[in-house]
């Protein structure tokens, strides 16, 4: 069995493993060769791994070491800890996976959100305070939200209703479309009116220098979840 784990593995394993930098992805010339891919991180990084790997025709299941401050993705398969994976792969045991769907935005991906309403205003704020104890952790997030509640409260009705304003945000899939809040992920193109625009994607703000998005789901893969 072929690991290859994006960053280090801190817990002792007999397993053969390679391991590689997020920075040195471009360096693997065959990840089918690999019966999984672990990924150490939060979901900025999990996104920008893809983004790297979304060309490759065929991946093996990735495994999941969150240690971001939300860990959405993680939370949303329930994954369990590495160490009882890895233990698990020692024994030999089959794993179970899950789905989850990539989406492409431009030259950009996504796994479960997109947006430039509060969602933006919410990440840009709390990537501001990323230093001191806030480094780490959901403190810096929740300060984020105190301080911009009474702005959200005022300006969200006005940029539902805005065609140059957006949120995608998967976890809500119950709720298909309200607005410009979309629970799922539609094919469609939203014409911006400007050239320059910041956009969040997955925690992440990235900027997208074209008027016009054009966004589709482009791959499937499989998460490790027991």
């Amino acid at each position: 069995m072929q690991i290859l784990s994006i960053g280090p593995v801190t817990l002792a394993t007999s397993l053969s493993m390679t391991i590689v930098e997020e920075s040195q992805l471009h360096t693997v010339e065959k990840f089918e060769m690999y019966d999984y891919i672990i990924i150490h991180g939060g979901d900025g990084t999990i996104r920008r791994v893809m983004k790297q790997l979304i060309e490759c025709s065929s991946l093996p299941p990735f495994i999941i070491h969150p240690t971001g401050s939300f860990n959405v993705i993680a939370k949303l398969h329930r994954v369990p800890p590495l160490d009882n994976i890895l233990k698990k792969l020692e024994a030999g045991r089959v794993l179970q996976t899950a789905s989850q769907s990539i989406y492409r935005m431009n030259k950009e991906v996504f796994l479960f959100s997109a947006g430039n309403m509060g969602d933006l205003q919410h990440i840009f704020l709390a990537e501001t305070l990323r230093f001191g104890w806030l480094k780490k952790g959901i403190f810096k997030y929740l300060l984020a939200s105190l301080f911009l509640f009474p702005l959200h409260l005022l300006m969200t009705p006005f940029m539902l209703l805005s065609a140059r304003r957006f949120f995608i945000f998967t976890p809500f899939s119950v709720v298909k479309k309200f607005g410009t809040f979309y629970g799922q992920v539609p094919t469609t193109t939203i014409d911006l009116q400007n050239q320059y625009n910041l956009i969040e994607l997955d925690g992440d703000i990235v900027t997208i220098k074209e008027s016009l998005l054009h966004i589709d789901e482009v791959k499937t893969i499989k998460i490790v979840i027991t």
